[in-house]
């Protein structure tokens, strides 16, 4: 809404000249009336703005040839390998005490040899994925 739009100038001017003829009894019912008019005027604006950006998602979106994604953001593939090896990481403080507690020193080195082939599992899993599971992947995200 710009500053000097005519439209508002009229309102308030209006407003303010009913004020003067009928007085300070009326005030408040003169400026919650305004406000209400404004109120309006910027809502519509930014219903205005708002089906503006979303045309233009869309229209990038089409232009690009993809489907604007619904729900929340799918994980990178360095954010999920990273996430994973922290998960294990966390998981591997309970995992080594029952495994040292229960089994001794060849019990914690049975743990972590466990924790590790997990992650080296998971990354090879990654690195060594099929083209066509990358495809199938990129078509949908």
């Amino acid at each position: 809404m710009d500053a000097r739009d005519p439209e508002m100038k009229k309102e308030l001017s209006a407003t303010l000249q009913a004020r003067k003829d009928l007085g300070a009894e009326y005030e408040s019912e003169l400026v919650d009336s305004f406000m209400d008019k404004m109120a309006e005027r910027v809502d519509s604006r930014v219903e205005q703005r708002v089906r503006r950006e979303l045309a233009q998602q869309q229209t990038s979106f089409a232009r690009a040839d993809r489907r604007p994604s619904i729900g929340p953001p799918q994980p990178n593939a360095r954010f999920a390998r990273y996430g994973f090896a922290g998960f294990t990481m966390i998981a591997a403080i309970p995992l080594s005490a029952i495994g040292a507690v229960n089994a001794g020193a060849g019990g914690l080195f049975i743990t972590w040899a466990g924790i590790v082939g997990v992650n080296v599992a998971q990354s090879l899993g990654q690195i060594f994925r099929p083209a066509s599971r990358q495809q199938e992947k990129d078509d949908w995200s």
